[in-house]
């Protein structure tokens, strides 16, 4: 499966952002979809995953209640809707897949992941 992430840029603080990731490949609706950030000088992070049905989410503390990670299967494409941004989430987005179906969501490691898209960029002015 290759994928590739759009949708960051720059917003100011309390701002909204819509990041989509498409896959390319039939496999996409058996795999389980995640969102890391890497921010400037710190390591790649886990932020949020749907599993293969879309039926199971699972967020890092830090975004629960503020970002929402959905997909839709018809369009082969995973999306993280961004509310409440922060500067603290100002990072470089990566969205990634495994094939794990039949399984919940759960917190994800970079290792885990089959698929990367390269990253977009999000900034968040205070």
């Amino acid at each position: 499966v290759q994928l590739q992430a759009s949708g960051g840029g720059l917003v100011q603080a309390g701002g909204s952002l819509r990041l989509s990731c498409v896959a390319s490949g039939r496999a996409f609706s058996t795999y389980e979809m995640g969102w890391f950030r890497q921010a400037p000088g710190k390591e790649r992070e886990f932020v949020a995953s749907v599993s293969w049905s879309g039926r199971s989410t699972y967020y890092v503390a830090s975004v629960k209640g503020r970002f929402t990670i959905s997909r839709d299967n018809a369009k082969n494409t995973v999306y993280l809707q961004m509310n409440s941004l922060k500067p603290e989430d100002t990072a470089v987005y990566y969205c990634a897949g495994h094939d794990r179906p039949y399984r919940s969501a759960t917190i994800l490691s970079p290792n885990d992941m089959d698929s990367w898209g390269k990253g977009t960029l999000v900034t968040v002015s205070s």
